[in-house]
């Protein structure tokens, strides 16, 4: 253990006496535009040995060596930080009758500008030298040189004389910022140095400190630094090429305002329910914006100076090895300073990256204690680490020096809390978490509250009850399995007796050990424990069992009406460690499912869900951080750490075939095609599958086995009897996918005992037929069992090129772990490319490792974008098959008329943010709008068409919906035009032709759409600037996007558009309407006349009359002999009554 710290250049400063002349530092280096600035250097001559700088200022300074005391008498303020706010003096010397040498500054404007004129007024006693030197300072840097010049004067002894001399300062401190210019410096002082040295003591190759020093006199003068943005511009005598001038222009005058930045940063502000999984919550920091505050972190990269405080609350310690608190993982993936983890002892790990490249790590000498909120401060200091803890009742410290350069950049990679892919989270739950990156705080000094005390303090409350019910149960369990041991070897006086033990009622406590008050407290237990048989293994167990009777209840015909006395029953079990129960109690406290809505208890049991690894909960609350709901807050970060959790489980569940698992699949409620296709192992579509699966289809085949393992369209799942299928399609049709199913169900043994050699046979099989994943599972086999890369690569470069993205994935794998025959070392850029090929191909794990390069930013071709990264994570976590089986209830409920568990079922899917389920209870509640009124407290439909909106795969009806209520007004929701046209909008972009239909509506009901919605749209308004032209274009759009084989209202309405602009076309033009009208007139009258023509020989001429009798009845006569032959022979030339009349 290094227990001595050395000390650290500019570690600190000292005072220097008041009479003092102000310090200059030598710098043999100017100042360049732009880099770091250092801020060390030695001590000029003239300051006095225990000098520094005065007041704080000025930077880091060491003492320097070789001061032999104070100069002479006329002494002036130390030069610091705060000389701008002194008034300057220049002494006044007295010219004794000796002629004692002296000189004397006059500056006319003492503002630092490149025109500057000093009058320089001397006297010297013997040939001299006259020197003159502008030394400048910065915030950064002290004592910088910017201007020198020296001139001799051999002649002119004992004469006083006086010199005008133009200063010229560098461009960067005179000038502004210009195309050329990039960095202008603010100077905070400048200090005119002048001294006289004789010529004959003078040596012009010493250091000018030296000679200054040694000078016969000496005088100095204060210019004020003129601001950055009040200085000139400098006239360069260049000619720009027009696009840099042009450039140049639109910046010239703009003053950039900086925005207020901290290094204090909170990390994290809301609680995090950290499982202990392999997931956690990832930030990643960049470079501040203000160019002091990140030349201080540059300057610290050598020496660490920051403090991290934690809030935690621990359930119990790691179970193995280390667990993850907070560690930064640099560019190549590498843990760096700093690194905490939790220990299976309960000590804090804390480890840092060396300088020189390796590794050092302390333990603290005191262990975090359990189901307590505490905080966790870690500060470092150069080699210094303090570590304390604070919370009820504790407070304790722990102080480690080292000898060692720690390195430490916190941009060079990313921070995590909690799990990630290289070490487990710690269990429990995280409070806020704040981060300073440039400073040192002591305990007292950190401002990290706990903001949700009511939330925090339900947990512990929480905590502390489940630890009463478990010991009740535990003992309760224990008292009855010690009385049935003792009637097991008790003697049986007859059979009788014995067949009572075996068959009759389990044995109970009917007198309990415990106190009345105990009892009294948990009656809804001991009620429900005195119930139960108790041949139960565990507590988890009793859980289960508890849960299962109310969920029983709540999905009976009246279910929802005994909410309010299954609560309790759920929060026994939820304490029993069965968390499926704890997400039941979140969502029915939350959305007020049949009892008032309590958003802190439902809170409270999401955490409690999540913690517990209930795969709803945690993508509830995922799903909560994502969109900012119901008072989550905002967070990407920590709603990526919770999808990311549940999409690593989907993977992993999808190759456990037991479990309550069902296929997710998008089923609308208001799609009648879909739901007449669901079906059970006695419905007609899934006996007309199995009668042809029998006859030797293959599709049939294929579709029964897929419906069967994986448990779809309605079908309970059953892996036994769908390997039963794969095998006979395999045998009988030697289909290429039948082939292929079974061989893979082979090589892993699901469900039917594993046989490598068949798999195989069969895997070859059916690569031969040509099925690119049927090559790619050979690739898989020579990757697996046979170790052989080569073999394994070249089969999967072959399916790769046939479209397969399991072969993309895995040789991104082959280049990951650095093993691709041919290439040395590992590859991750080329490996990531292959990843994304394979998520664009629908691969599930290939779509995790791009959402964590999105995460993590790690990776050139993926900036870093949380918002992507949640989406991608979220779309595989909404794959998995416990949600399925949540909404496969919901579905056969709803088919089966059980509409109170329809609606638990729903509502239980829909927080979880899956778009489908949120869907369809809305539809639900649109349905039955009483049931929806009684049981739920929040506006159903509402609610959740408007979550259905948020979502990234959100259907077109939904956005009409949505339109229709912000157009009309929806019960307590007040009208919003605006609102409802980007509805439409959206509706009309996922081509819904009812969204161009309702766009055009509002614009002829005289409304206009904004341009924003328009350019939206892709509508050039310069080609549609008139209403006219905009609703030709919107009813062209909505006839393109409707079915163009019948007649649809758009087409309707596009015909009636233009019928409509043709007549007023026609009503503008005085021509053309009295053309018409004449036209028109002529028409009538000729169609009067003819009328009449045929009205006058039915009266003057009755005999013709006869004549068209006949000839009209022989028209007929043919007609009715078709219908009856018969009815034609007995009567040729039947008469027509209708004629002759």
């Amino acid at each position: 253990m290094r227990l001595s710290l050395p000390a650290h250049p500019g570690s600190g400063s000292r005072e220097a006496p008041a009479d003092c002349a102000p310090a200059r530092r030598h710098s043999s280096a100017p100042w360049r535009p732009g880099g770091p600035r250092p801020a060390t250097g030695a001590l000029p001559p003239g300051a006095c040995c225990t000098g520094g700088v005065a007041g704080g200022g000025g930077g880091r300074v060491s003492a320097s060596a070789g001061c032999g005391g104070c100069p002479g008498p006329n002494f002036v303020p130390s030069f610091g930080k705060e000389t701008l706010r002194t008034t300057a003096v220049t002494p006044q010397f007295e010219q004794n009758v000796d002629y004692a040498d002296f000189i004397h500054l006059n500056v006319l404007e003492k503002k630092v500008l490149n025109s500057s004129e000093v009058s320089v007024q001397y006297l010297c006693s013997k040939p001299c030298i006259v020197n003159l030197e502008a030394v400048a300072s910065s915030e950064f840097r002290t004592g910088v040189p910017v201007y020198r010049r020296r001139w001799k004067d051999e002649k002119n002894l004992y004469v006083s004389r006086t010199r005008q001399v133009h200063l010229k300062f560098p461009s960067i401190m005179v000038y502004r910022d210009d195309f050329i210019i990039r960095n202008s410096i603010i100077v905070h002082s400048v200090i005119l140095y002048a001294w006289i040295s004789h010529k004959s003591v003078s040596n012009c190759d010493a250091e000018q400190n030296e000679d200054y020093q040694d000078a016969v006199a000496k005088n100095y003068t204060f210019l004020e630094a003129v601001p950055p943005f009040e200085r000139p511009y400098k006239d360069h005598k260049v000619c720009l090429q027009w696009g840099a001038d042009y450039l140049w222009m639109l910046q010239a005058n703009r003053i950039p305002q900086c925005p207020h930045e901290s290094d204090g940063v909170q990390v994290l502000n809301f609680i995090y329910a950290s499982s202990g999984e392999k997931t956690g919550i990832v930030k990643r920091f960049e470079q501040f914006e203000n160019r002091e505050l990140e030349t201080v972190r540059q300057h610290q990269i050598d020496f660490p100076m920051f403090t991290v405080s934690i809030w935690l609350y621990l359930l119990h310690h790691c179970e193995k090895d280390l667990c993850g608190i907070l560690y930064f993982i640099d560019s190549k993936e590498m843990y760096s300073t700093p690194a905490v983890f939790l220990s299976e002892e309960g000590y804090v790990h804390v480890q840092m990256h060396l300088m020189r490249g390796d590794d050092l790590a302390v333990k603290t000498s005191f262990s975090l204690p359990l189901k307590q909120w505490l905080r966790l401060d870690i500060s470092f200091k150069g080699g210094q680490i303090e570590v304390s803890t604070v919370g009820k009742n504790l407070k304790r410290h722990h102080h480690q020096s080292f000898k060692e350069d720690f390195y430490y950049d916190d941009t060079a990679g990313y921070f995590v809390l909690g799990g990630s892919g290289y070490v487990n989270g710690v269990e429990g739950f995280f409070g806020p978490v704040k981060y300073y990156r440039l400073n040192v705080l002591e305990t007292e000094q950190i401002s990290n509250p706990l903001h949700d005390k009511e939330t925090v303090e339900q947990i512990e409350v929480y905590y502390e009850r489940c630890m009463d019910i478990q010991q009740i149960v535990y003992e309760y369990r224990n008292i009855v399995s010690q009385g049935e041991k003792a009637q097991r070897n008790c003697y049986y006086e007859n059979y009788y007796s014995e067949l009572i033990h075996k068959y009759g009622e389990k044995s109970k406590c009917d007198a309990f050990m415990w106190g009345k008050e105990l009892r009294e407290k948990y009656h809804t237990l001991f009620k429900l424990l005195q119930e139960m048989d108790f041949s139960a293994p565990d507590v988890l167990e009793v859980g289960r069992r508890i849960f299962q009777k109310v969920a029983k209840g709540l999905s009976s015909a009246d279910g929802l009406s005994n909410m309010g006395s299954s609560v309790p029953l759920l929060v026994d079990s939820s304490c029993c460690g069965y968390h499926k129960a704890s997400y039941f109690l979140a969502v029915i406290l939350e959305t007020g499912l049949g009892v008032p809505v309590d958003r802190t208890k439902g809170l409270l049991y999401s955490l409690i869900g999540a913690q517990g690894n209930e795969r709803l909960a945690v993508m509830n609350l995922g799903y909560k951080h994502y969109q900012g709901i119901n008072n989550y807050p905002l967070d990407l970060e920590l709603s990526y750490a919770y999808y990311s959790n549940i999409a690593i489980k989907t993977s992993l569940d999808q190759h456990n075939i037991k479990g309550e698992q069902a296929f997710v699949e998008t089923i609308r409620l208001m799609d009648d095609e879909l739901l007449k296709a669901q079906t059970k192992e006695n419905g007609d579509v899934f006996m007309w599958l199995k009668h042809e699966a029998t006859r030797g289809n293959a599709a049939a085949q294929q579709r029964l086995a897929q419906m069967l393992f994986w448990g779809q369209q309605g079908v309970a799942k059953n892996p036994e009897a769908a390997i039963e299928w794969y095998a006979k399609g395999a045998i009988e049709t030697e289909d290429p996918v039948l082939i292929y199913d079974y061989a893979i169900v082979l090589f892993k043994g699901q469900g039917v005992k594993k046989n490598t050699k068949l798999a195989l046979e069969l895997m070859k099989k059916a690569a031969a037929k040509g099925l690119p994943q049927a090559v790619n599972g050979l690739g898989w086999y020579y990757h697996n069992f046979r170790r052989d890369y080569r073999k394994a690569a070249k089969h999967w470069l072959i399916a790769e090129e046939l479209g397969n993205p399991d072969a993309s994935y895995n040789l991104g794998v082959l280049y990951l772990d650095g093993i691709y025959p041919g290439v040395p070392g590992r590859n991750q850029t080329v490996a990531a490319r292959y990843f994304y090929k394979a998520a664009q191909g629908g691969h599930i794990e290939g779509t995790l490792r791009c959402s964590l390069y999105y995460i993590t930013g790690n990776m050139e071709d993926f900036p870093r974008d949380p918002e992507k990264a949640v989406i991608w994570a979220k779309h595989i976590a909404e794959k998995n098959g416990y949600l399925g089986h949540v909404i496969r209830k919901a579905l056969n409920a709803y088919l089966e008329l059980s509409w109170h568990e329809a609606l638990l079922h729903y509502v239980l899917a829909a927080e979880t943010g899956i778009e489908v389920s949120q869907s369809n209870l809305a539809h639900i509640c649109e349905e039955r709008p009483d049931l929806a009124r009684k049981y739920l407290a929040t506006d159903c439909v509402w609610r959740y068409y408007n979550f259905s909106v948020s979502q990234v795969n959100a259907p077109s009806f939904a956005y009409l919906k949505m339109g229709d209520f912000y157009y009309y007004g929806y019960q307590n929701q007040s009208k919003d035009l605006e609102l409802s046209m980007r509805m439409y909008a959206q509706a009309a972009l996922e081509g819904d032709s009812q969204g161009f239909f309702n766009l055009a509506l509002v614009i002829e009901e005289g409304n206009s759409i904004p341009s924003y919605i328009l350019d939206h749209l892709g509508i050039d308004q310069a080609l549609h600037s008139s209403n006219t032209s905009l609703l030709q274009e919107l009813y062209y759009r909505c006839w393109n996007n409707s079915n163009q084989d019948s007649i649809s209202p758009c087409s309707l309405a596009l015909l009636y558009f233009h019928v409509r602009v043709f007549w007023n076309n026609i009503l503008q033009s005085t021509l053309i309407y009295f053309m018409g009208t004449f036209l028109l007139s002529v028409l009538v009258a000729f169609a009067v006349q003819y009328f009449q023509s045929l009205s006058e020989p039915s009266s003057d001429e009755p005999s013709s009359s006869e004549n068209s009798t006949e000839d009209a009845t022989r028209l007929i006569q043919p007609n009715e002999s078709t219908f009856s032959n018969d009815l034609a022979q007995q009567e040729p030339n039947p008469q027509n009554p209708l004629v002759t009349s």
